[in-house]
């Protein structure tokens, strides 16, 4: 098979990913939804610290389709099938389209050199600049490295593809405050996969409410905690019931503690770091509401995985949320512990007006699709010539 594949993607998050056995998050998503757009047409690009190189047709095709396979599979064919390709790395970008879906290596040594001397031409997916608008919400050197990525997309970029008109606003912000060029670019909503909609919705004794995403400082889990911590003191075992999915992340050390170590919050907060589509389906349709109370954001699919299924959403006042989400949401500023509580106890009630308002506005929504996105990508490419 000859290695004239007009697209180059980087596959490189995905395959440590998988390895490492993690947990599929939002980026992680993308990147597999890219992979399957773009891979009967792509090579794989892979990177190990100093390592880059482009795998030919062949273990091209291997490698798409382990990553895209069962993961109990992937660690056991993955070394017999590099083992196997040695020979089959090169070099050679010849002007390609070389497409970083992840934001993989950006910052890493050698990274420009390669860039220049593969002659391929980078397109970059933007998913947020948090980490340098934002760093007290990130891993000690974070905001350091996300600005040296952030970098490399405005010195290298052929063109910017952002997740949002949020992002690639941020993005334009920050090229002009470091003086640097801005590449062409597009915002396209990353696509939603409708959760399966479950033939029956279970009853809770509670009212309950759900909050979906890693937990980490800019997620703001302490600020309902402190909310149901006082609705316990006032209303004892009548207190709504909140239900926290995810899986732990960082700078969020006050809310572990608690979450591991309170006993006015047993039961009534319960955590559950992992589900299936199926159980995240069935516990979003018997909620009173999906809490989103970030503090920083670059795009927000829980929202949209909730809007999608008629269950309303409690959200902070974001210009992202608002391009994405519109009308529909119930916003509040972030930080107004007493709205996010008084909005809370208005959703409980069963004959709430302001949650049965929310549920007639979303009739209408329709979350954005892979199909659009990818339409809306395919639409532009050709024009960075």
């Amino acid at each position: 098979m000859p290695d004239d594949a007009p697209i180059l993607l980087d596959v490189t998050r995905l395959i440590w990913r998988r390895w490492k056995g993690r947990y599929p998050t939002g980026i992680d998503r993308v990147c597999l939804a890219y992979l399957r757009h773009f891979a009967d047409r792509s090579q794989a690009v892979v990177q190990h610290k100093r390592f880059r190189a482009i795998l030919d047709r062949d273990a091209s095709r291997r490698l798409f389709d382990l990553l895209d396979g069962p993961p109990a599979v992937f660690r056991r064919k993955l070394p017999l099938s590099v083992l196997s390709h040695l020979g089959g790395f090169n070099d050679e970008g010849r002007g390609r389209l070389y497409l970083n879906i992840g934001h993989t290596g950006l910052n890493s040594t050698g990274f420009h050199e390669w860039i220049r001397r593969s002659s391929v031409r980078p397109v970059y997916l933007v998913h947020d600049l948090i980490p340098i608008t934002h760093p007290q919400f990130c891993r000690t050197g974070e905001s350091e490295k996300h600005r040296d990525r952030m970098q490399a997309v405005l010195t290298t970029g052929a063109g910017v593809i952002g997740n949002s008109q949020a992002t690639l606003n941020e993005l334009t912000a920050f090229a002009e405050s470091e003086g640097l060029p801005n590449p062409p670019s597009i915002a396209a909503w990353l696509g939603v996969d409708p959760l399966p909609l479950p033939s029956q919705v279970e009853a809770v004794s509670r009212p309950t409410f759900v909050v979906l995403s890693t937990i980490e400082g800019r997620k703001n889990h302490l600020m309902l905690l402190s909310i149901w911590a006082d609705l316990i003191d006032r209303m004892g075992r009548e207190a709504p019931r909140l239900l926290i999915i995810g899986q732990r992340g960082w700078e969020a050390e006050a809310v572990f503690d608690l979450l591991d170590r309170s006993e006015k919050l047993r039961g009534h907060v319960e955590e559950l770091n992992h589900c299936s589509d199926e159980e995240l389906a069935q516990h979003l349709a018997s909620a009173r509401a999906l809490l989103f109370p970030s503090l920083a954001e670059g795009f927000g699919l829980p929202l949209l995985e909730a809007l999608g299924m008629g269950v309303p959403a409690i959200a902070s006042e974001l210009p992202v949320f608002r391009e994405i989400a519109g009308d529909i949401p119930d916003y509040f500023e972030a930080d107004d512990k007493n709205a996010w509580e008084a909005a809370i106890l208005d959703y409980a009630q069963p004959d709430s007006v302001a949650r049965a308002t929310q549920v007639e506005r979303a009739r209408a929504f329709h979350p954005p699709s892979w199909e659009a996105h990818f339409k809306l990508v395919e639409t532009w490419l050709p024009s960075l010539g």
